[in-house]
């Protein structure tokens, strides 16, 4: 997104939130990949995480959030939560205080990267802030826990119209609601119900609009992936599942991950912080790359997302230029060049 002030082009501020451990090498390359595009975007660095914890007393300075609200739009290295804190989940508590209600997370057979499975192309829509991971759970006398399953009309229904609208816009055919509504006739049954309410409006946009319960689907994603297309789930299956069908295509480390709002959206890689492989140049910066592509979309940038997408899947063929981990013998600098020499 280009703002124009006459004819000066105003670039868009981006926060930046480098992470913790290889989260730095991670974001340094893609600002390198972004800068080579033809893409005004201007980084507004804002620092969390263990790295802070010293110096702020919090993982999550409120700064971080102010950059947030104000930029409406940041790319996020992974983060360590500092054990013996007190804090549950930086990414919980981002969620949380931005609205962030649904998780999308991609899932794409890449060249490249050996898997069993191939042509897959899966998205996940999660809801975000309800369920199970709401929180609300307390000690029942000294040897019991109970923990409540919040579902709402409004949170289910907007994931759900989401996810509906989004893959109209794609041009996904195919979308499925995820529940055990067999056995939580209240709680997955409110969130089936709301699903096929809000499909109703859809029925002549998708050739198929159908449900599955949570086990069952996760038999189906192992024995036949390539039937599905678009997945909505409550918070706790849409966990599980997004890393079973990231396993589909290579792991989290191909994994993009994207958090969104009304007004805010968050992009991220899933995977962890890997401290010990710091700047050693040896981390593999496809998942935060393609998290950063969903970004440039996000932004309507989707020529140069497609110019991005292709000069990776260029790089991905040759094992010269595939980081170590994807058999390769490339670091994160050498996959980085690859990739900026192929746009």
């Amino acid at each position: 997104m280009v703002y124009s002030e006459g004819s000066k082009r105003v670039a868009q501020t981006i926060t930046l939130i480098p992470g913790d451990g290889i989260g730095p090498d991670l974001t340094d390359s893609v600002k390198e990949v972004i800068g080579a595009l033809d893409v005004d975007i201007e980084w507004e660095v804002a620092e969390a995480g263990e790295t802070v914890m010293d110096r702020e007393g919090t993982p999550l300075p409120e700064s971080v959030l102010e950059s947030i609200q104000r930029n409406k739009v940041a790319l996020k290295g992974p983060l360590t939560t500092p054990v013996g804190t007190g804090f549950r989940s930086v990414n919980v508590a981002l969620r949380k205080e931005l609205d962030l209600y649904a998780n999308i997370r991609p899932s794409l057979s890449l060249p490249g990267v050996e898997t069993p499975y191939k042509d897959i192309d899966l998205i996940i829509y999660r809801e975000n802030t309800e369920d199970l991971y709401a929180g609300v759970e307390h000690m029942v006398g000294k040897h019991a826990a109970e923990s409540i399953k919040i579902i709402t009309r409004e949170g289910t229904e907007r994931i759900c119209r989401m996810a509906f609208e989004r893959s109209k816009e794609q041009g996904r055919k195919h979308i499925t609601v995820i529940h055990k509504a067999n056995i939580m006739k209240y709680t997955d049954g409110l969130f089936r119900d709301v699903f096929f309410e809000v499909g109703k409006e859809y029925e002549n946009d998708f050739e198929e609009i159908d449900d599955r319960i949570v086990d069952n689907m996760c038999m189906q994603l192992v024995m036949k992936p390539n039937m599905y297309d678009v997945l909505v789930c409550p918070n706790l299956y849409g966990d599980i599942l997004s890393d079973l069908c990231a396993g589909l295509t290579g792991g989290l480390g191909v994994a993009p991950g994207a958090n969104i709002g009304e007004e805010i959206a968050v992009f991220e890689p899933v995977h962890g912080s890997a401290p010990k492989y710091a700047g050693q140049n040896r981390a593999n910066p496809l998942a935060t790359l393609l998290s950063a592509k969903e970004m440039l979309i996000h932004l309507g940038h989707n020529d140069q997302a497609d110019r991005m997408q292709t000069a990776i899947e260029v790089a991905l063929k040759s094992p010269e230029t595939r980081t170590k981990d994807l058999g390769g013998s490339a670091g994160t600098k050498e996959f980085t060049q690859a990739i900026i020499s192929n746009l």
